[in-house]
């Protein structure tokens, strides 16, 4: 058996079946990964040691009996800083928040409980998840696995981070922007975002059809089985849509005859070489499996989707962190208040109609590619990761010589936050020459999540990637 803390989940639960790993020794395991890895990335917060370990042992019996309970018994799990677990702190990653302690379990959290997974911990988030970065006043600044000079990405940068280190085989993100593929781009993992409705969310958020929660992990099968634990209805989600049947089903990673359309900026994003040549080399990949790949001509603005995003935000998250700052101002990030500012300022330019009319422009252009293809493939960041700790509505960030915008000039994932009826799954596609990893989109058509996993697994066969950061 491999080094326990690289292993995948599927691997895992063979090896706590076959009894050749016991829930406990895999625990301390990962104890002893944290106690060597957190010290220099910074990736978790909130560690539930004891509790975790008394869970590991009753998960450790039930397998010696041969009466594991759940699809997931035994499985340590990061949950994201900003998703609730009962009884424990959710911070936000803000100092509003450093005392709030959550009654109740979001639905994600819930369904991989009852399905026996152990929370272990907190994956750091930067504060209220603004910014495609991870650092806060909180917590500080969280440093990629890979090279600790970059970030990881935001938001779910402290789920990704842990990933890759090796600190839990799994973990949760959220997304309605790019803050789950970001991070699984920047750290080398695998992300999801399903399509609205199909993993449940709780209260208000739930009824954001740009706003997701989704796995973080090692393998294209392991993020495919938390969507099986996690999707169908629930009660606290009116949007949580029917579970799909058939994701417990073997991976068929066969691709052939498959039409790929690639685009490597969209039309307007200010991509890379190295990002270029990463996706260009997963389009070959596809192609000699046998898949018939087309380059298409599919452009979405930046400034359209700057101008639907402020509209969006503006009325639901922008509203709803003026509430929680009052008059706290002074405790809060300078980015979470530059990005309250930049909405505000635009509320001129954009209506919420006229931003609700620019996502139904990019959600046709989008559908009509892939009326004649069944999967997208694209960049998730136009460079590989951002330098660490650097707060750039302060300083400005440069990209082949050019200020750019770090909200909505750098990230190709905010499109599907609006086309939010697709599954897009970010897979490695290489590392750059500072050996930060690259990640690809695979966009596939309206709640067809099955298309987006045969894909990443047929790109995961023929191009393996390093399970734990080296």
């Amino acid at each position: 058996m491999a080094e326990p803390v690289s292993l995948s989940v599927h691997e895992l639960l063979d090896g706590f079946r076959r009894r050749e790993l016991s829930p406990v020794e895999y625990l301390e395991a990962v104890f002893e990964r944290i106690d060597d890895q957190q010290p220099r990335i910074n990736a978790l917060c909130g560690q539930y040691r004891e509790d975790a370990l008394v869970a590991a042992r009753q998960s450790t019996e039930r397998y010696a009996a041969g009466q594991p309970v759940g699809l997931l018994d035994g499985v340590p799990t990061i949950i994201k800083d900003e998703t609730e677990v009962a009884g424990r702190r959710t911070t936000n990653g803000s100092l509003l928040w450093a005392d709030y302690v959550s009654e109740t379990s979001d639905p994600i959290v819930e369904r991989l409980t009852d399905a026996g997974a152990i929370v272990h911990g907190r994956g750091l988030t930067p504060e209220f998840s603004v910014p495609f970065w991870t650092h806060s006043r909180m917590w500080g600044v969280t440093r990629n696995p890979w090279n600790t000079n970059f970030d990881v990405g935001g938001s779910s940068g402290g789920s990704a981070a842990a990933v890759a280190a090796g600190l839990t085989p799994w973990a949760t993100g959220s997304d309605i922007g790019g803050s789950i593929r970001v991070p699984a781009s920047c750290c080398g993992v695998v992300g999801y975002l399903p399509p609205f409705g199909r993993i449940p969310v709780a209260g208000v958020w739930g009824r954001d059809d740009w706003s997701r929660v989704g796995p973080l992990g090692r393998t294209v099968a392991d993020c495919l089985l938390m969507l099986d634990v996690t999707s169908g209805r629930h009660v606290r989600d009116h949007f949580s849509l029917p579970h799909p049947g058939g994701l417990s089903e073997p991976l068929r990673a066969d691709v052939t005859g498959l039409r790929v359309a690639l685009s490597l900026d969209l039309g307007d994003w200010p991509v890379t070489d190295e990002v270029r040549d990463a996706v260009t080399r997963t389009a070959q990949t596809l192609e000699t499996l046998g898949a018939v790949v087309t380059p298409v001509d599919l452009a979405i603005e930046r400034d359209l989707v700057r101008r639907a995003s402020n509209a969006h935000n503006r009325s639901l998250s922008a509203a709803s962190l003026v509430e929680e700052i009052g008059d706290r101002g002074t405790e809060v990030n300078p980015y979470t208040l530059a990005w309250i500012a930049e909405l505000d300022a635009d509320r001129e330019t954009t209506s919420f109609l006229e931003g609700r009319q620019l996502e139904a422009v990019a959600s046709e252009r989008v559908d009509r590619v892939l009326a004649d293809h069944e999967v997208l493939l694209c960049p998730a960041m136009a460079m590989p990761a951002f330098p660490a700790g650097v707060d750039y509505t302060q300083e400005p960030f440069v990209l082949d010589g050019v200020e750019r915008d770090t909200f909505h000039d750098l990230h190709l994932t905010e499109v599907f936050n609006i086309v939010s009826r697709l599954p897009v799954l970010c897979v490695p596609a290489g590392r750059g020459a500072s050996g930060v990893p690259i990640g690809v989109q695979i966009v596939a058509r309206g709640y067809d999540d099955i298309t987006a996993f045969r894909v990443g697994a047929a790109v995961e066969a023929a191009t393996p990637w390093a399970l734990v950061a080296d």
